[in-house]
């Protein structure tokens, strides 16, 4: 199969049964959003969403979360992955928001990796959820999908995945594409046993071609 036609059959399916869809962490600002997902690395969407209302009801604001100490901060997100790390990420990152910024995350995405504990997976992923940007933020599902499915074909990095996806999906359908790629590597194409079985795009994956030729994987 072809590189273009796996990727016309994958966006079509997904285009057409899961046309709305979005991120899976609880937000209700640019702020939220961005500390969510700091918090999400290398941690479930399920498990920061248990800890982010009582964070930012005590620190509904990046002001207040700037004035905060790291330690205050690690009580709150104690049960994420890499807490101390991120405690100090947060902490920094509120205060030169409020330092450069004016309390208000910047829309650019180069700017956006300036604040600390901010790659550009995260910046991305604020980029598209609130801003709109024409990115492909790539996180371990996208990486793996990507590569499973065909999408990519050796890629080592995840700017590797990043920039051959922004290559070959339009422009316009960015922002929702990695959500499909989250979403399908999260529930269908999980990493040790993918759910071939259940997948609607089964028909466009290199993965299921070559086991299936194999009879590693049943017809259905």
């Amino acid at each position: 199969m072809k590189l273009a036609e796996r990727y016309r059959g994958v966006l079509a399916w997904f285009g057409e049964n899961m046309p709305e869809v979005g991120t899976e962490l609880t937000y209700e600002s640019a702020y939220q959003l961005l500390v969510a997902t700091m918090l999400a690395a290398q941690c479930t969407d399920r498990r920061v969403n248990t800890v982010t209302p009582a964070l930012f009801g005590r620190y509904p604001t990046p002001e207040l979360l700037a004035d905060a100490e790291p330690e205050e901060v690690y009580g709150y997100i104690r049960s994420v992955s890499y807490p101390n790390a991120k405690s100090r990420h947060l902490v920094g990152m509120a205060q030169m928001l409020v330092g450069e910024f004016g309390g208000s995350v910047p829309d650019d995405i180069e700017q956006m990796q300036r604040l600390p504990g901010v790659g550009r997976k995260t910046a991305n992923v604020v980029g598209a959820v609130i801003y709109g940007r024409q990115v492909m933020p790539v996180d371990t599902h996208v990486f793996r999908v990507a590569e499973r499915i065909g999408l990519t074909r050796g890629s080592r990095t995840p700017l590797q995945t990043e920039l051959t996806l922004t290559r070959h999906i339009p422009a316009a359908l960015l922002p929702v594409a990695h959500h499909w790629l989250i979403l399908h590597g999260r529930y269908v194409c999980v990493a040790r046993r993918p759910k071939c079985a259940e997948c609607g795009i089964s028909g466009f994956c290199r993965y299921y071609e070559k086991e299936h030729a194999t009879g590693k994987v049943d017809a259905e």
